[in-house]
This record gives C-alpha cells, sequence and structure tokens, in this order.
C-alpha cells in the first residue's frame, strides 16, 4: 500500500519489550496526575470530533476508485491519483493514531477498544478501496513513467516512491489478487491482536516475596526492576512467577505464533518471494545478507558475551549464575535515583552537541505535551514514539526513577526528533521512517547520553555503575536482539519445512540459543525456555535484527559527531530530515556508515571489548 503503513506496528519501540515502573501502587488512569499525561487533544479536540472525521472519510474513501482507470493515461493523471491518495492516508494516519493511543492509555477501556477496532476496520477498507494503484502502477514501463515526469513536472515529487513499485514489479499480484488481499487485513493481523490483548489486558501475575517475606505486586512494567534488585530472592521469586504464569498459556500462545508466522510465509509464497525474510528486507531494499551478516559477526564475538558472563558470576560471588542473575547490580550500594525531571535535564544537556536547533526541539517535546509519563492500570507496556504527520510527534514511557528509565526518554525522544526533523522538510509519502534506520536516531540520543554521562560523573563508584550499564545495552541490544532475531529466522525456517511450532519446539530452539550466547559460566534454567511466548516483537517478522544493526550504526555516528564535531553534525541532521525519501542503506551511507559490510558491528564489538577490558581491571 501507497504511503505509511497503518497497523499498532508503525510506532517505534524501545530495544527492550518492557519498561521499569514505580514500586508504587498502580493508579486509576482518571486518578493519575494529569501534568504527565500526553495531550492527545492536539490531535482531535474530543471524540465527538474524530467521529465526524472518521465519517467523512468513510464517505470520501470511495472516491479514489475514480482515478482506477485514468490514473496511467498521463503524467497528470498519474500526479492527481496519488495525491488524492495520500490526502485519505494523511486522514487515515491521525484516525488511526488517536485511536489506538487512547486504546494504549487503559486497554482494559471497552470504548477505545471499539475506537481503535473501528479504526483498523477504516484503515482496511481504504487498503481494499486503493489496492488496485501499486498494480496498476505496476503496468508501467519505466519508459512511460520517464515520459510522464516530462509531461508533468509536479510528478517529480513521487520519483522515489515510484521507483520503489516499479522495483518489485515481480512481486506485485494482479488488480483483483491486491483488493482480495488488502480485504483480509484485519484478519491477517488477528494473532497479533491476539497477543496482545492475552499479554497486556488478561495476564494476571501473583504476588511475589522478597527476602524478608514482604509481599510485592509483579506486573510487565515492575519486572526487569525486580531483575535488577540486589534481593536475590526476589529475583528469583519474580523470574519464576512471572514464566510460571507464561507456562500456563503456552499451548495458546504458540498456537497464536504459530499463526502468525504461517501469515508470513503465505505472503511471501503468494508474493514469489524465496522466504518471509527476503519479503520483510526487500521492502526497504535491504539485501538479505545484512541478516546473515549481523548474525555472523555476533557469533565470532560470543567469546566476549562469554567473558563479560564470567565477569557477572565472579563479581556477584556466586556458585552459580542464573538466568535471573543477568541484570543485577554488580556494582554495589549504588541507589541512584533520577526522578524525571532530572532526567529531562541531563537528556538536554547530554544531547547539547547536536546544537540548538536539536535541543530547542528536544524541549518543545518535553514542555509541549508529547510524553505520557507514567504507568497507569491497562496502560500499553513498555515504551514507543508514535504521532501523525501535520502534528507532533508522541511519546508513551511507563518512567520509573532510575538510570534505564533516563536512557529510554533519551530513546524516545530521539524517535520523536526524527519524526519532528522529517515531518519539517518531507511531504506525507515520505513522512514515515524505516524500522532499519528509525532504530538509529533512538539509540545515537542514548550513546550520547552515555559518552556524556563517562565524562561528567566523578563517583569512582557511580563511573563503574556506568561501564556497566553501557555494557549491559551492548547486551540488550546487539547480542539480545541479534539472539532474538535468530530466533525468528530458525522458526520461520522450521515452519517453511514443515515442522510444527508448538511450545515444545519453540522452547528447545530458545533453550539452545540461550546456551549458545551465553556460555558454559550461566544455568540455563528451564523458566527462561518459554521466554518467547512473552516478546511482541516477534507477531511483526523480522522486525528485531534492526535494533542490532541500528545499535551498530548508531554507536559509528555517536563517534562520529563527538570526534568530528560539525560536519558529522550536519550530515546527521541532514539523515534525520530526510523519512524515507530514499533507500535506508543510501540514507546512512549519507550520514557515514555502510551497513553492507560486517564493519559496524566488528567496530561496535571493539568498542564492547574495551569496555569489558576496563571492567575487569577495575574490579581486579
Amino acid at each position: 500500500m501507497p504511503g505509511r503503513v497503518y497497523t499498532p506496528f508503525s510506532m517505534w519501540y524501545t530495544s527492550d519489550e518492557v519498561i521499569l515502573m514505580s514500586e508504587n501502587k498502580i493508579p486509576l488512569r482518571q486518578d493519575a496526575d494529569k501534568k504527565y499525561m500526553w495531550h492527545t487533544e492536539d490531535l482531535f479536540l474530543t471524540d465527538e470530533v474524530w467521529e465526524e472525521k472518521y465519517k467523512e472519510l468513510e464517505k470520501k474513501a470511495p472516491l479514489v476508485e475514480n482515478f482506477r482507470d485514468s490514473m496511467t493515461r498521463s503524467g497528470e493523471e498519474l500526479f492527481k491519483a496519488l495525491s488524492f491518495f495520500n490526502e485519505l492516508a494523511e486522514e487515515l494516519d491521525r484516525i488511526y493514531v488517536y485511536a489506538y493511543m487512547k486504546f494504549h492509555e487503559d486497554s482494559t477501556n471497552s470504548k477505545y477498544q471499539t475506537l481503535s477496532g473501528r479504526a483498523d476496520t477504516l484503515a482496511v477498507k481504504v487498503m481494499s478501496l486503493s489496492s488496485f494503484i501499486v498494480p496498476r502502477i505496476s503496468e508501467l514501463s519505466l519508459e512511460t513513467v520517464d515520459k510522464f515526469y516530462k509531461e508533468c513536472p509536479s510528478l517529480e515529487l513521487y520519483r522515489h516512491f515510484l521507483e520503489n513499485i516499479l522495483r518489485q514489479k515481480e512481486h506485485t499480484l494482479s488488480e483483483a489478487e491486491e483488493k482480495l488481499l488488502a480485504s483480509v487485513d484485519e484478519i491477517s493481523s488477528s494473532a497479533q491482536t491476539i497477543f496482545t490483548m492475552i499479554n497486556e489486558a488478561d495476564m494476571e501475575f501473583p504476588n511475589i516475596t522478597d527476602k524478608d517475606g514482604n509481599k510485592k505486586e509483579l506486573s510487565h512494567g515492575k519486572y526487569v526492576s525486580y531483575l535488577e534488585s540486589s534481593d536475590r530472592v526476589l529475583r528469583k521469586s519474580a523470574f519464576d512467577t512471572l514464566y510460571e504464569t507464561y507456562l500456563k498459556q503456552k499451548n495458546t500462545i504458540a498456537a497464536t505464533y504459530n499463526a502468525s508466522v504461517k501469515k508470513d510465509i503465505f505472503y511471501a509464497n503468494v508474493r514469489k518471494y524465496s522466504s518471509a525474510m527476503e519479503m520483510a528486507l526487500e521492502d526497504d531494499n535491504i539485501p538479505v545478507s545484512v541478516y546473515g551478516n549481523l548474525i555472523d559477526a555476533v557469533h565470532e564475538a560470543l567469546p566476549l558475551m562469554h567473558r563479560y558472563v564470567a565477569l557477572r558470576k565472579r563479581l556477584l560471588g556466586v556458585d552459580e549464575l542464573h538466568m535471573y542473575d543477568l541484570y543485577a547490580p554488580l556494582v554495589k550500594d549504588i541507589d541512584w535515583k533520577i526522578n524525571y525531571e532530572e532526567a529531562k535535564k541531563t537528556v538536554k544537556e547530554a544531547l547539547g552537541v547536536m546544537g540548538s536547533g536539536y535541543t530547542d526541539a528536544l524541549q518543545l517535546g518535553f514542555d509541549g505535551g508529547w510524553i505520557d509519563v507514567y504507568e497507569n492500570k491497562g496502560k500499553r507496556s513498555g515504551a514507543y514514539s508514535w504521532g501523525a504527520f501535520g502534528g507532533h510527534p508522541y511519546v508513551l514511557l511507563n518512567h520509573n526513577d532510575t538510570v534505564n528509565s533516563m536512557f529510554t526518554v533519551a530513546h524516545e525522544m530521539g524517535h520523536a526528533l526524527h519524526s519532528y526533523f522529517t515531518w519539517k522538510k518531507q511531504p506525507f509519502v515520505y513522512s514515515g521512517h524505516k524500522i532499519f534506520v528509525a532504530e538509529v536516531a533512538s539509540t545515537c540520543n542514548e550513546a550520547l547520553l552515555m559518552e556524556y554521562l563517562l565524562k561528567t560523573e566523578k563517583d569512582p563508584q557511580k563511573q563503574l555503575y556506568l561501564i556497566n550499564y553501557f555494557m549491559e545495552q551492548f547486551r540488550g541490544t546487539l547480542f539480545r536482539q541479534t539472539m532474538f532475531a535468530e530466533f525468528e529466522k530458525k522458526a520461520h525456517e522450521m515452519s517453511a519445512e514443515g515442522l510444527p511450532l508448538n511450545s515444545e519446539n519453540l522452547s528447545a530452539v530458545y533453550h539452545d540459543l540461550n546456551k549458545l550466547y551465553f556460555g558454559d559460566d550461566i544455568v540455563v534454567d528451564d523458566y527462561i525456555d518459554i521466554e518467547w511466548a512473552r516478546i511482541p516483537h516477534f507477531y511483526n517478522a523480522f522486525y528485531v535484527y534492526q535494533y542490532a544493526t541500528g545499535y551498530s550504526a548508531a554507536i559509528a555516528l555517536s563517534r562520529k559527531i563527538l570526534n568530528e564535531g560539525q560536519p558529522a553534525v550536519d550530515r546527521y541532521l541532514d539523515f534525520l530530515s530526510k523519512g524515507c525519501s530514499e533507500y535506508s542503506i543510501d540514507l546512512l551511507k549519507g550520514a557515514g556508515v555502510d551497513m553492507t559490510s560486517k564493519k559496524p558491528v566488528e567496530d561496535a564489538m571493539e568498542v564492547f571489548k574495551g569496555l569489558l577490558d576496563r571492567m575487569e581491571e577495575l574490579t581486579r
């Protein structure tokens, strides 16, 4: 479908699936502080206004059919058709984003469950009605399109868009087939919808117990905060309780994921791709070799991860290191609380190297109702950045007063400012960001924040903490997300070969990957085998590898900004302003990074090795 993609996956997530929450009792939405809520009224003043716009678009959408026969007759007619479609799509964008943001505020609210469902229905209708556009364009020859550019100079606006369609002609089906696929889009996303309802609305966890016998409430948001506790009894209790709960749903979730994988393979087959991976990467012209290079480069660096695991075991002083010890603090007596206001201040100071144009926009986001800060009952877990063209970006957080939370602010505002600068320069058709580059802006912010903290923090223990935190970012993003990517690859290969994706088979694959990635100095607890069942990213196939490639690119770009100064900043800001007006590989080359080679990943691993060497030296 031309333009942006209207699914919940068009938002930009954090690099982990859960974000830390406060240990206070989780409030209801209506009882939370409105000062820290986003301003959805900037999209639509009221639900009633949304309803009016919904009905207007519902009536307007069928008019796209008027262009079915005329759009390929001349450059002028093609320009009119694309302009009308993008007008529809822009209006749909706002309707869709508003409905889902309200739903994400409280997924138990039946009103917004209904609105988001209706938004899905409208999106399917628009996609179905406009499904003839790509097939009709695909019928055109390159010579005809070149003639159209000469006839209608205004059509130049859509040159990259048209080139991308013509590049994929062999994978575009007939008009009737495209319409059929568009009409079942809502059905094809059912697996993801079902998983979301199981995971976000229906999943309830028993209370857990700390070393003193105190009961604590467990939620998605609080889980990692408990794993980061120095209380090993609490860590184990949280770990065991969370995964015992998932094990009770193992067959249902396995069946849900199996349906998602089969959907991926079905679409790949009907579009004549050799694999679901090729289809996912081809949309942005990413060579499949990039995926393989990432896994190979990380495999080559696994001895570094095994060294880090051994170091963690030594510093924790345990006879056996368990999976629930991977987040435990290695630096003792550090109670480093950073509230939200302090986090904003530090992030802005750290990003000062980007210049006032960048930090002024950052402050605008902090002050302008872009951000929904704290957890409430029913709120979507994790964090993301989203928004609709023509307005401002939005950020969903579930903030806790930790270093990790501060980095999440930097991460999500990186996404938001990527959208902000793109929307200032690009038309709607290029207003989105392909996932391959979307994580670069967010992670570059994190890398710059880390470099700033390492330079400005004088406390030796906090310095040691930061070094370890930086290493944890490598473990959690470059290593962990590559492990996720390898799991996806294996799961899709198994399904394509006719092997059943039941809970036993999926858990066996996941167990073996944990042993490979973490080595012999850790006990790969049986409970970790079911972790695959709680990762929402898996329902957007071949998404997560881009966290790892994006992290590698971001490390490279942050070093260039710090070492080269203004020339690197200028290239980077230009990159932020281009949206999807070029292929992602080319966008990154323009910023100074070539992701078709292993080098960015290998260079990132050299940074990790330097941190590991330093940590080993400081803790001898």
